[in-house]
């Protein structure tokens, strides 16, 4: 039977077991924390990453056929994230959104989106920046693909910049009820 850890993942923490500045002696700055810092499991390894200035749901498992049909772009599995951005949320914004933006890479794929109230979620460390002249507000965005940084690739092509991002849900599988830094096993 395959194994399967929701995890929430800090801010500021790597998706990835080992921080490769500090590889083979090296001594690129000094240590970052990683999943090494939370999970002591042996055999697991991620299913897809997150970004290090990300937060939320992270997927680890020791099966291979798992891992990548979480992972795989191919599979479609929806990731729903928490994000706030910088700016007022409007139809025009999450209409494009909705249909799909160019970025470098070329159009993504419809996303499911919507303005939410703010979340009730932890408080993230250090805080997301204040600013009172600049108004702020809160999406929830369902993306399908998983290219690097797209979701904050996707507000930012909006004029929506995002200030904090927090992914609450892969697939079936959402982060609720997990502090940041915990982490439960679950059935596969």
């Amino acid at each position: 039977m395959a194994r399967l850890i929701l995890f929430n993942k800090p801010f500021d923490v790597l998706s990835q077991f080992t921080d490769p500045n500090m590889r083979n002696g090296g001594t690129e700055g000094s240590p970052r924390r990683t999943l090494s810092d939370f999970i002591d499991v042996p055999g697991v390894y991620p299913a897809g990453r997150l970004d290090r200035d990300s937060e939320g749901l992270m997927l680890l498992t020791d099966d291979g056929r798992l891992q990548a049909r979480i992972s795989d772009p191919k599979f479609k599995l929806p990731k729903s994230y928490l994000v706030q951005v910088e700016g007022t949320i409007d139809e025009p914004a999450l209409y494009a959104l909705r249909k799909g933006v160019r970025l470098k890479d070329g159009m993504s794929r419809p996303a499911k989106a919507e303005a939410i109230d703010p979340p009730d979620l932890w408080p993230r460390d250090p805080p997301v920046r204040f600013r009172k002249t600049v108004p702020d507000g809160w999406l929830r965005l369902t993306i399908s693909e998983g290219r690097n940084r797209q979701v904050r690739r996707m507000t930012a092509a909006v004029g929506l910049p995002t200030l904090r991002l927090v992914r609450w849900q892969i697939g079936d599988w959402a982060v609720e009820g997990l502090a940041p830094g915990e982490w439960r096993e679950v059935r596969a």
